[in-house]
């Protein structure tokens, strides 16, 4: 499966707007499959992968366990650390999503 610039545009403007599991998801997958014809990008992809899980997404926490059997020990360092960066850099997109599931 390839995903198109314009997709992958898409699901970035998205998930800066309001942080949705579903786009966060979407991006896993383009980042686990070929990427601008570089193929896959095993960090990426574990990285939003598990921004998807921490908001809910079965799916996600499935494809982000299959990933770590794949991927080196400093890889899935390298993963963690850009999912925490991404929650730091993107708190406030985090908190509106709060207020808007808790209304």
């Amino acid at each position: 499966m390839a995903f198109t610039d314009v997709e992958v545009k898409e699901a970035r403007e998205a998930v800066h707007v309001q942080a949705e599991a579903a786009d966060l998801f979407r991006l896993g997958l383009i980042y686990s499959t070929d990427h601008e014809d570089h193929g896959p990008d095993l960090v990426e992809a574990h990285k939003w992968f598990s921004l998807a899980a921490m908001l809910g997404s079965q799916p996600a926490k499935a494809y982000r366990s299959e990933l770590t059997y794949e991927m080196s020990k400093e890889d899935l360092t390298l993963a963690q650390r850009a999912a925490r960066g991404w929650m730091l850099e993107n708190r406030e997109t985090l908190d509106r999503r709060k207020e808007t599931v808790a209304a």
